[in-house]
């Protein structure tokens, strides 16, 4: 792959069917040097066009063209493939940025796992809801973060808005045929009829909703309430058919009722599983509980590794416990994490007042790329020294009033404050996913759907994959199944409503999609044939799902994923 990155870089010459182009771009880049544009503007000029251009103009074509601008991240990756790196070692600068790009998946899964979900669970504990409430709004927000906030980020811009739409679809699809299917696979089992067709049926009528989306082209406010409006009826119906299904069954039997929730919460999970954010099993439990000093307590807080589960651990799990390890203690120094599952709630005194210091200074510069951060209030004091400011002496008066082994009464609120510290450090690895993504596209000519639903839609969905496939090994196939199409729902309802409500703001009320082509109408078809073959499979076999589904369900994924690349390479073509 390097090699052939090399000799489509070092191209100097283009081909004859590209000569105008050539030329084009060439006029543009020298008219613009003189000031002058004449009849050319480089508004008409598409990115993805840089490898029609001389190598020696690619820098200055980047530069000068305003759909190679990044419209926000910290890295400006194109400027940096093309400009930074000279000739030679551009396929060095892809394999970096190809690195990088899946160090950015694990900040994503690390920050969902051991930081954003166990808040979250705490915040459903504190109000005190009930497990299929917590399921279908906080667990599921914790599942999807990462797709939520990835097409977030890929709405704000209307040049990756096909991104957003071809991840969303795309990690359906892959939920719904390779993961479902993986559990059938694994573990034959009988399905849970009522929420299956309950979420399923919700799941298609939101696709169907899209489909009319992306027909028209563009999507309205009132389209855009309708999205989250409809979620909160999927909410409303989860809580009221649970509420029926248990009182008819109170009526029905005598016996107390062991009711059990149709999605998967962090609660259910193996009885032998440690609680949220722990490393350690209960045989590393100290028999005698030891008095440790607040420096040692801080040490042992902020250190990541267990040396004894090193020692026991295989040589794969090592390496990527090193490669976690600068990410997981910088969002240690700066992500506060409440427990409810362990006896102090987590709460270690001197890490948590240094968080009040160095979390809000973390969070306003993952705010539009730390421009926030920056800003002077009234010409004089940054935002970031003020926020330094109002921490320090706000950590001093709680670390002299509390105790080591003894958490305040409002540690509570240290649960929100870590939520809205790990979603703003999702969103800033999101942007950066979807900037990276994007350069990708355009060094090798794809287009954002086609990369939403293979690597982007592939690395938000590889958690969901192995959890789910787990849990069904492990004797829990109806809760896995169940995931896979209530969780999917919250992805698609809320990441395409709030994230076009985002970009659209107080004064705009319509906004476009730059989502047109035929390899968008075969995402949307497959996802919806998916869906529809799962609907009619599963109700004739009366929900008894065996491993001809499952196999049924990996073969459809392949068709899909052949058919899409055909498309995308110009092998399938629409006739005009």
């Amino acid at each position: 792959m390097l090699l052939a990155i090399s000799q489509w870089f070092v191209t100097a010459a283009p081909t004859s069917q590209e000569a105008a182009n050539v030329t084009l771009f060439s006029r543009l880049l020298a008219s613009e040097r003189h000031g002058n544009y004449g009849n050319y503007t480089t508004e008409d000029v598409e990115c993805q066009e840089v490898g029609k251009v001389n190598v020696s103009l690619r820098c200055e074509f980047i530069r000068s063209t305003p759909d190679c601008s990044d419209s926000d991240g910290y890295i400006g990756y194109l400027d940096g493939a093309f400009c930074s790196f000279p000739p030679p070692l551009f396929p060095l600068a892809i394999f970096l940025y190809a690195l990088w790009l899946l160090y950015l998946f694990i900040i994503l899964a690390v920050t969902a796992e051991k930081f954003f979900c166990p808040n979250l669970s705490a915040i459903s504990r504190t109000l005190r809801l009930s497990h299929n409430v917590a399921g279908v709004t906080f667990l599921a927000f914790g599942n999807g973060a990462p797709d939520v906030f990835s097409a977030v980020a890929a709405f704000s811009d209307s040049r990756t808005a096909g991104l957003a739409i071809g991840a969303l679809f795309g990690a359906g699809v892959f939920v719904t045929t390779v993961v479902a299917g993986g559990i059938a696979l694994v573990k034959p089992f009988t399905a849970a009829s009522r929420p299956f067709l309950r979420d399923i049926v919700f799941y298609i009528a939101a696709i169907f909703l899209t489909f009319y989306v992306l027909y028209q082209g563009y999507i309205t406010l009132p389209v855009v309430l309708v999205y989250l409006l409809m979620y909160v009826a999927y909410v409303l119906v989860v809580v009221l058919s649970t509420w029926i299904y248990q009182r008819m069954r109170h009526q029905s039997l005598a016996a107390p009722i062991l009711s059990q929730p149709d999605l998967l919460t962090d609660n259910e999970e193996p009885r032998d599983s440690t609680p949220h954010g722990s490393e350690f099993g209960d045989e590393y439990r100290p028999l005698i509980p030891v008095q440790l000093g607040t420096w040692q307590i801080f040490l042992q807080s902020l250190n990541p590794v267990d040396a004894r589960k090193w020692r026991q651990k295989p040589w794969h799990w090592k390496i990527l416990k090193v490669a976690k390890f600068p990410i997981e203690v910088l969002l240690r120094i700066s992500v506060p994490v409440v427990d409810p599952d362990k006896e102090d709630l987590n709460w270690q005194r001197p890490l948590n007042c240094i968080q009040l210091i160095t979390g809000p200074l973390l969070c306003v510069f993952c705010l539009n790329s730390g421009t926030y951060a920056l800003y002077l209030i009234q010409g004089t004091m940054p935002i970031w020294a003020l926020l330094l400011i109002i921490g320090t002496p706000l950590a001093v008066v709680i670390f002299f009033t509390t105790k080591n082994d003894q958490p305040p009464k409002y540690y509570f609120l240290f649960s929100f404050f870590g939520f809205i510290a790990s979603a703003l450090w999702i969103s800033a690895a999101a942007t950066e996913i979807v900037n990276l993504l994007r350069t990708f596209g355009v060094v090798f000519r794809l287009s954002n759907t086609v990369l939403g639903l293979t690597l982007l839609a592939w690395g938000n969905s590889i958690g969901d994959f192995v959890s789910d496939l787990t849990l069904a090994r492990q004797g829990y196939p109806r809760m896995a199944f169940s995931a896979c199409f209530g969780g999917i729902i919250f992805n698609v309802l809320i990441g395409v409503g709030l994230g076009c409500l985002l970009q659209m703001g107080p004064s705009k009320t319509v906004l476009q999609l730059d989502a047109h082509g035929l390899l968008v109408w075969i995402l949307a078809g497959g996802l919806g044939i998916s869906l529809v073959f799962s609907l009619v499979f599963v109700t004739l076999q009366c929900f008894h799902l065996r491993r001809a589904y499952g196999i049924a369900l990996l073969v459809l994924y392949v068709v899909f994923l052949i058919v899409a690349l055909l498309t995308e390479f110009g092998i399938i073509k629409l006739e005009t």
